[in-house]
């Protein structure tokens, strides 16, 4: 298992690089001059000119390749001009909010779908088979954006069964003392239940939007996966050895059809990281993803840089621990790694 880990972290570098320098690329060919947005509209040539120096702008395209590396190098991702700040330190503010929206999200969309697939399967033909092929087909039919509006006209607007979509918690309520940065997390472990019935409240309905999402893939991979188990020689076997339904479902078969599943939910989380964009502007969430969104629109390189480097670095970790879990479900795949 380690030599595995090992290997998988080895073909991580070029990776990195790869996205490294890719992304710097693309936000030097994007459209739009930064000197000139952040100089201002009545600015002269000469004032934009300035600026661009004191941005370093006017080097040469492999003298800013080199500066910037060299500041990776260092752990520094540059300062946002929008902001002031580094960059570095509102990726770490910024980063639980749009973790714990993913992860409550993904949580919620497994608790739905895994036993939707399976009883789809299980049950083939029967209502909830039908039902499953019927959420799947929305929820890879309706855009995220489109599902998160609908649902704050209908509970917030219609309703009013939900707070106003603006952020993490109400103007009503303060934000826990800081231990996860997840704001269920922290005020569950401080006891303060106020706090924890505002943050869940305030979750729901983004969280929804990006469950609705994820249940498509994930339940139909689930169904697929479960019919092709249930039809193979060892669960025959397993029923004619008289073992009980649930013992044959769960034991044998589930287990044997968690591999494909896994590999759906990684490539969902992938899928929800990019959703969460779109989820961040339609609630107000203060996540990296509103925050890479505001810095492209005023073309401002490092905190776009920045985001895509940290969605590499998730994906990438993501990945280990799929492998991780291959190999603790399915021995063979440590013997051969």
């Amino acid at each position: 298992m380690l030599s595995m880990i090992s290997k998988r972290l080895l073909l991580v570098i070029p990776n990195l690089i790869g996205v490294v320098i890719v992304t710097f690329l693309l936000t030097r060919a994007l459209p739009g001059d930064p000197a000139a947005y952040f100089a201002g509209p009545a600015a002269t040539k000469e004032a934009i000119e300035q600026v661009r120096k004191q941005l370093g702008l006017d080097k040469p395209l492999v003298i800013q390749f080199g500066d910037y590396v060299t500041d990776l190098a260092k752990g520094n991702l540059g300062n946002s001009l929008t902001t002031g700040q580094p960059v570095l330190t509102e990726i770490k503010n910024r980063l639980p909010a749009s973790a714990e929206l993913t992860l409550f999200g993904l949580v919620l969309s497994m608790a739905i779908a895994v036993p939707l697939g399976i009883l789809a399967a299980v049950k083939q033909g029967s209502w909830i088979d039908h039902t499953c092929r019927v959420v799947a087909t929305a929820g890879v039919s309706l855009p995220v954006f489109f599902t998160g509006l609908l649902l704050v006209y209908v509970f917030y607007y219609l309703l009013g069964w939900s707070p106003a979509p603006l952020g993490r918690l109400d103007v009503f309520s303060s934000a826990p003392p800081q231990i996860t940065g997840f704001y269920l997390i922290d005020s569950l472990l401080t006891g303060n239940v106020e706090t924890f019935r505002a943050a869940l409240s305030q979750l729901l309905l983004p969280g929804l939007t990006l469950c609705i999402f994820a249940l498509a893939p994930i339940a139909r991979m689930t169904r697929a996966s479960m019919l092709a188990v249930l039809a193979s020689d060892f669960v025959r076997t397993a029923r004619a050895s008289g073992l009980s339904n649930s013992t044959v479902i769960l034991t044998y078969a589930f287990r044997n059809a968690m591999l494909p599943v896994i590999t759906t939910l990684g490539m969902v989380f992938s899928f929800l990281l990019g959703a969460n964009v779109l989820v961040e502007k339609v609630f107000a969430w203060p996540g990296i993803g509103s925050y890479a969104v505001e810095a492209l629109i005023s073309s401002d390189f490092a905190p776009v840089q920045g985001f895509v480097l940290t969605m590499a670095i998730l994906y990438v970790a993501l990945n280990l621990i799929i492998d991780v879990l291959y190999g603790l479900i399915d021995p063979r795949v440590r013997l051969e790694a």
